[in-house]
């Protein structure tokens, strides 16, 4: 299979082929939370080298319903198959959650930018995610464990609603057990059952140990709560340059062709969602754009 790589030169002829999905077949249904899913897919001519880099996203495709952008969050190191992890918030996602195993559903992508990994070496790296903000950046954090020497610190802090909202409970698990990495998650509310933190997820941030002058930041999740992380980010001393927002609107095409992410002078799907603080900053705190 023949991915379309993000191409910031997309014409009307290539972009109609960009817009035709590939068959993939559903191996595996995970439910995550009461309103959350994990699909593994394996494309149906079992084709490989499904390569994406962390942070890029997919349209996925419901034959005769529609299709919606879902980002990757899957392993990038391995590419056997494409996983994705699904809120159902619509048409397009409860007809996906209604899917079976070894149904067929259209994959067209990886499309949009990445998270810095790379320029992350030799840095500490903090990661910031609310919701199901962890699930496009959880590739990053598979490459980031993957290449671990070549980084200083990495601090994951994860925030949720709701205990029960936690995604990849058993992962957080396994990850919070390593001595090479922090992790702390925390709720907005708890219950009888939770011993941990209570609070937003960026008051955890003047607590976690990193060196502000040499840290990629990146973080995911509501705007309103990356808007406190960017300020908590840069009242600690990370510079704007640093810090990595991923933005979510309304994408269609995924190609910057039909406008519906336009984003000021950008476009979502093609210049992000992946952007540098200081990319998007003079639009960052305006409503309605």
């Amino acid at each position: 299979m023949v991915y379309n790589k993000p191409d910031n030169t997309v014409s009307y002829q290539n972009g109609v082929a960009a817009m035709m999905p590939h068959p993939f077949v559903i191996k595996k249904i995970i439910k995550c939370t009461e309103d959350t899913f994990t699909l593994e897919l394996k494309s149906a001519d079992n084709s490989s080298g499904l390569e994406f880099a962390p942070g890029q996203f997919n349209m996925l495709y419901v034959y005769g319903v529609g299709e919606v952008p879902v980002s990757i969050s899957g392993d990038p190191t391995s590419t056997k198959t494409l996983v994705h992890t699904i809120r159902v918030v619509g048409t397009v996602t409860r007809a996906l959650r209604r899917l079976t195993v070894g149904e067929i559903v259209g994959v067209r992508g990886p499309y949009g930018s990445a998270w810095p990994v790379k320029r992350a070496e030799g840095c500490d790296v903090v990661i910031v995610a609310g919701g199901i903000g962890l699930a496009p950046l959880r590739p990053a954090i598979y490459y980031l464990l993957a290449k671990r020497k070549k980084y200083g610190r990495i601090v994951l802090l994860y925030g949720t609603r709701t205990p029960a909202d936690i995604l990849f409970r058993n992962e957080l698990e396994q990850w919070r057990a390593r001595f090479d990495l922090e992790v702390e998650v925390t709720v907005d509310r708890g219950d009888d059952a939770w011993w941990g933190n209570v609070g937003v997820v960026p008051t955890l941030i003047p607590g976690a140990s990193f060196d502000p002058l040499n840290t990629v930041a990146m973080t995911c999740g509501p705007e309103v709560m990356m808007r406190f992380t960017v300020m908590a980010l840069r009242k600690k001393g990370v510079d704007v340059k640093d810090i990595y927002v991923s933005m979510e609107r309304n994408m269609k095409c995924a190609i910057g062709l039909c406008g519906h992410c336009q984003f000021g002078g950008k476009f979502i799907c093609k210049d992000g969602p992946v952007f540098s603080y200081d990319q998007v900053m003079d639009l960052f705190n305006k409503r309605e754009i």
